[in-house]
This record gives structure tokens, C-alpha cells and sequence, in this order.
């Protein structure tokens, strides 16, 4: 047992949430020590956002090859794709991701300690590794242990043949046939890259929408349209069985053999092992921590809980963000509370699916006005291919205001930011009319929307919405 050390904050948790504390520890100039079992890189950068983005470029580029006919390319029924320098290119360029984020952990020097953290009281932690353990004594904490992949436990007779999402980047080659169970938006990003990379995909989730899609209209054309590129059974129970050769996957009468299942069935906090409950921390139903929302701290305790850990908007972006307000309040002596920016969630599926703001179940649909627009009717997403997308935006049917919208477009991600934007500034159909939109771009799609909005609402007579008045 090596000596006690006293700081100001330590930070449970190297990753994203953690560093962006740390900037705040720093930049309040307090001392503190930093605490992570490794490997050190965040769950973005190692198993998360940017490996699955690579692979899905890379699946877009060889699937563009069957649009090059259109234009009169030849050969491009010669092309061949060699799956194990695709997948070893990727992995490097994952690497690269994680050894950044790993660097400035490491650059912390003897600040950062290594080993399994344990509460003994609410600012009084235990590490251990090894046979070591070392006593921590802060004057305020961070929990940021990020989450693990869920395997429930009726996969365990097939678990030397499946890899959750965080294995999955470790594999060397790709297997011929990939079951996947969990559409959610990483297993359908993911049975999308696999896809048009070649891999036989079967996707299978218990539920009848794919990527958590709560708009009827949306969650009907991504199903439509994605179900021509891979196999995707929904709303059915599943079941797995050992083969000679791999596991049977069924899913109501549906059933096909696979090589590997990679399991995507959402993750838990990292918080089981910390001792919360034993170190008298306040805990609520489902085992997790009580928290202010609006502060992060856990009950009245100088413990702060950030990022995946709480479990609340376990999104990159938003552990950035908990990490600054968990860092801020962990070094001042008293809490500020902070407004949570409007949710944005997007898979880069190609065409994006995206949600901003409200969703389409959280409506009062007798105070809502939803409008669609189609790619069939936008001249860039007929140029790019892109038909199929849909907008779909809600407002206020009092006065126009900006709730929420459901997307499925050819670069939606843009479309989904300037949605937000517009959206936590209170944005109404009107206002936002009378800004300028080019032609020919996907973001007519969202004029046409806010038109016809403007249609379905009862508004005084006046000028054409859009129309600015120059009263000079």
C-alpha cells in the first residue's frame, strides 16, 4: 500500500468526458489525478464514431462503382475489392484516432494513475493494480467511466463465435456472412458499411423500427429503401444456435446461417464496480446514481457524473459537453446549473438518418403542425440519386415555432445541425423563411417544408412569408 495521495478533483475516467474535465480542472489551476484502467483512447475514437465512419466510406466507395454504368463507364464488372487491405487500412487509420486521444492522457504525466477505482467514501477512493492499491482523497470527483457493450445472457452457448461492437475493429478479416442483432443506429451503420463492402449482412432486432426512428413515415421509406441492401428482420423474437460451421440466426419464420454475429444491442454505464451504493451514494431504480441533470451532481455529495457513465445522452458530442459542466463544478464551491442544448442524433447510413429536438412520439399532435418534403421532388437529391429522402419538420400550431424534425436525406447531417440551431433559437417557420436558400441544394427540401408550414398555420394577412419588407 503505497502513501495516500490528497488533490483537489480526481477524474474517474480517461475518456472523452473525463479529458474535457480536465480541461476545466486546469484551467481553474487545481490539482488533481486522473484514473483509468485502459486502454487508454476514448470509445470514439477506438470502437465508436470515427472506425464505423471509416468503414462506411469505404463501403460507399466501392458501391459507387455500380453507379459509374450510368454514365458510361466499362469494366466496372472487373473490379475487385481485397476485403483484408480494406479492413487492415482501416484499423491503421483507427489507430491513428486513439493514439491522439490516448497522447493526451498520457500527457498528463505522473498525474495520470492506472488501475481499477473504488469509492470507500463519496470523495475517498481506492485503486488498485495489481497487487497495489492506492488511496485517493479529493476534495470533489468525476465519474467518467464511459459504458461497455450489453451481451444478455441467452447468447452465451454462441459466445466464442460473436464480437460486440467493441471487438469488432480488432478482427483482422472479415468474415463472408455477419448476423447482427440490434439495429440500433451503430448495428445499422454497421450492416450497412459490411454490406456494400460485399459482406452478407442479416440484421435482426425485436423491434419493428430500425435506428430508433419514432416517425411512422420516416421509419417506413429507411426500411424500405435500406431493406434492398440487406436483410433485416424486425419485430420478431431471435434466437441463436451453434453450427459446424457457425450459428443459425432465426427470427420468426426467418432463419440463415452466419459465420459471426456481432452484437450491437446498446451499452451500460461503467459503474457497477465503483461501490456507489456501499460508499453511501444516493442510487435510484435501475442502480443508477441520482443526479441534477442540470449540474450532474450526484444528491447534495461533491461527486459529479459525466458522459456514458450517467447514462442520459451517451453521444460523443454530449460527453464533451457533461465533461466541461462536470469539470466547471467539481472546482468551484458552488454549482452552476446549465441549460442541455437541443438532442441531435444521426446515423451516417447514406442517406443520413437524423433526429433534432423533439420526437415524433413526444408530440401533442393536436397543438403540432408536421410537414413533409420528398427528394423526389428536389432537384439536388434527383442529381445525387437521392429520391428517397424525406424531411419531416414539426412546429407549433400556435405560432409556427420550431419543435423537432425526423430526417432521411443524402447529407442530412446538414440539414440536421441547421435544424438545431434554428430550433434552440426559437426559430419559427416565418423567421426562418426569410433567409436565403440556393438552388439547387438539399436544403430546398427544408424551404418547401417551412412553406408549407406557413400554409397550415392561421397568420394574419400580410406579405408572402419569406418576403422581406425594406421600410427605408
Amino acid at each position: 500500500m503505497t502513501a495516500d495521495i490528497i488533490t483537489d478533483v480526481a477524474i474517474i475516467g480517461a475518456g472523452t468526458a473525463g479529458l474535457y474535465a480536465l480541461r476545466e480542472v486546469r484551467r481553474a489551476r487545481k490539482s488533481f489525478v486522473l484514473i483509468d484502467t485502459g486502454p487508454l483512447g476514448t470509445t470514439c475514437a477506438r470502437v465508436g464514431c470515427m472506425p464505423s465512419k471509416v468503414a462506411l466510406h469505404a463501403g460507399k466507395l466501392w458501391a459507387s462503382r455500380n453507379e459509374l454504368k450510368a454514365i458510361g463507364v466499362a469494366g466496372t464488372d472487373s473490379l475487385t475489392i481485397d476485403l483484408a487491405a480494406t479492413w487492415d487500412a482501416l484499423r491503421q487509420q483507427r489507430d491513428k484516432f486513439t493514439k491522439g486521444a490516448a497522447a493526451k492522457a498520457l500527457a498528463v504525466g505522473e498525474h495520470l494513475i492506472r488501475g481499477k477505482a473504488r469509492f470507500l467514501e463519496p470523495a475517498v477512493i481506492e485503486v488498485t493494480n495489481g497487487g497495489d492499491k492506492q488511496t485517493i482523497r479529493a476534495t470533489s470527483v468525476v465519474i467518467a467511466t464511459g459504458s461497455r457493450p450489453v451481451i444478455p445472457a441467452w447468447l452465451d452457448s454462441v459466445k466464442d463465435r460473436l464480437v460486440t461492437t467493441d471487438e469488432f475493429f480488432e478482427l483482422t478479416s472479415l468474415p463472408k456472412r455477419v448476423g447482427i442483432l440490434g439495429l440500433g443506429a451503430i448495428g445499422l451503420e454497421m450492416g450497412m458499411a459490411l454490406s456494400r463492402l460485399g459482406v452478407t449482412v442479416f440484421g435482426a432486432d425485436l423491434a419493428p423500427v430500425v435506428a430508433g426512428i419514432s416517425d411512422p413515415d420516416v421509419a417506413q421509406r429507411v426500411i424500405e429503401q435500406f431493406g434492398s441492401e440487406m436483410t433485416m428482420w424486425l419485430n420478431n423474437p431471435v434466437s441463436v444456435e451453434r453450427t459446424e460451421q457457425g450459428v443459425l440466426l432465426r427470427s420468426g419464420d426467418n432463419q440463415a446461417e452466419v459465420d459471426l454475429l456481432l452484437c450491437a444491442l446498446g451499452r451500460r454505464p461503467n459503474i457497477d464496480t465503483l461501490g456507489l451504493a456501499e460508499a453511501g451514494f444516493p442510487i435510484g431504480d435501475r442502480g443508477m446514481p441520482v443526479f441534477d441533470h442540470a449540474t450532474l451532481q450526484i444528491g447534495n455529495l461533491p461527486v459529479f457524473i459525466t458522459g456514458d457513465a450517467n447514462g442520459f445522452r451517451p453521444l460523443m458530442h454530449e460527453a464533451s459537453e457533461e465533461g466541461a459542466v462536470a469539470g466547471y463544478n467539481a472546482v468551484r464551491e458552488s454549482v452552476t446549473r446549465f441549460r442541455r442544448k437541443i438532442s441531435v442524433g444521426i446515423a451516417f447510413t447514406d442517406p443520413d438518418i437524423c433526429s433534432v429536438g423533439a420526437r415524433f412520439d413526444e408530440l401533442d399532435l393536436n397543438n403540432t403542425v408536421i410537414a413533409g418534403a420528398s427528394g423526389e421532388s428536389n432537384g439536388r437529391a434527383r442529381i445525387l440519386g437521392a429520391e428517397g429522402s424525406l424531411l419531416r419538420v414539426y412546429a407549433d400550431a400556435r405560432n409556427g415555432q420550431l419543435l423537432g424534425a425526423s430526417i432521411f436525406a443524402a447529407d442530412g447531417e446538414h440539414l440536421a445541425h441547421l435544424l438545431a440551431w434554428a430550433i434552440q433559437r426559437r426559430e419559427t417557420a416565418e423567421s426562418l423563411l426569410e433567409l436565403p436558400f440556393y438552388h439547387p441544394t438539399m436544403e430546398e427540401m427544408l424551404q418547401s417544408v417551412l412553406q408549407d408550414i406557413t400554409r397550415k398555420l392561421v397568420i394574419k394577412e400580410g406579405v408572402p412569408a419569406g418576403l422581406l419588407v425594406d421600410y427605408n
